[in-house]
């Protein structure tokens, strides 16, 4: 009887740890009746629903301005985006503040405590976003791998990603970068930075 040689087990043990799955950890929630889930590398805070500053003249998803850590923060209505409606006002709908990109250079040097991306735009071009969210409750740890091409031309919604099938529910995974229009995005983050400044 022969045994893999030392290198060969290490050889193999290689293959596995690349074969392994590379789970990452998600937050869900929904739109509607629909389950959708977001990066938690792309979260700075997770927050309570709360009033926030209209901004005339926006579309009727952008919910208005709030602060955080001191500096403005837009805020969009994710199930008034997709839907129409707004999110409903319930202890399970929360706001959470994502790093975003932001149209406008901001000030040199703006930049947020513990190396966090600015609330306001900034000379990285990226900046604090807050997300109205439903049931934005639980966290679930999914290989990123395992999500698949919905197989639809969402080019008027690009922030809807790929998809997965977890427990009997159809769950699309939320890409941050392409939540909000760059005609849209340029006069938010712009009127975050007036009422800064």
């Amino acid at each position: 009887m022969s045994f893999p040689s030392s290198t060969g087990l290490a050889g193999t043990a290689a293959a596995g740890a690349r074969a392994a799955p590379q789970r990452r950890l998600f937050l869900r929630f929904t739109i509607g009746a629909d389950g959708y889930v977001l990066d938690t590398h792309e979260i700075l805070q997770v927050l309570p629903l709360r009033r926030y500053k209209q901004i005339p003249g926006m579309p009727a998803w952008v919910a208005g301005l709030g602060m955080y850590h001191g500096s403005t923060l837009p805020v969009i209505d994710m199930t008034a985006l997709a839907t129409g409606r707004a999110a409903a006002r319930l202890t399970s709908t929360r706001v959470v503040v994502v790093d975003s990109p932001a149209a406008p250079a901001g000030r040199p040097g703006d930049r947020a405590p513990q190396g966090r991306p600015a609330p306001g735009p900034t000379t990285s071009g990226r900046a604090a976003l807050g997300l109205i969210l439903e049931q934005a409750t639980e966290t679930a740890h999914y290989d990123p791998a395992a999500f698949l091409p919905s197989g639809l031309d969402h080019r008027d919604a690009p922030y809807l990603g790929p998809v997965l099938e977890s427990e009997g529910v159809l769950l699309q995974w939320l890409r941050v970068d392409e939540l909000v229009p760059d005609a849209v995005r340029e006069r938010l983050f712009g009127a975050a930075g007036e009422i800064e400044a």
